[in-house]
């Protein structure tokens, strides 16, 4: 789905660029262009990555306690 009409910024490209690092609003407009036009996709491009960002898994060691 699009989100960002002007830029052609849609919601699977706010989840890749969260997969790839991105972790906030301002990353997701200077990676995407995302919002930097009209504005009015501010709300939902902002939700999509927050949530997409909270899906993310972090790859930690496994810290083994005796």
């Amino acid at each position: 789905m699009y989100i960002c009409l002007c830029n052609a910024v849609t919601d699977h490209d706010i989840r890749r660029a969260a997969a790839d690092g991105v972790r906030s609003f301002a990353e997701l407009q200077a990676r995407t262009g995302c919002s930097d036009c009209c504005g009015c996709c501010e709300t939902e491009a902002r939700s999509v990555l927050d949530g997409a960002v909270a899906q993310v898994k972090l790859d930690l060691p496994i810290l083994v306690t005796a």
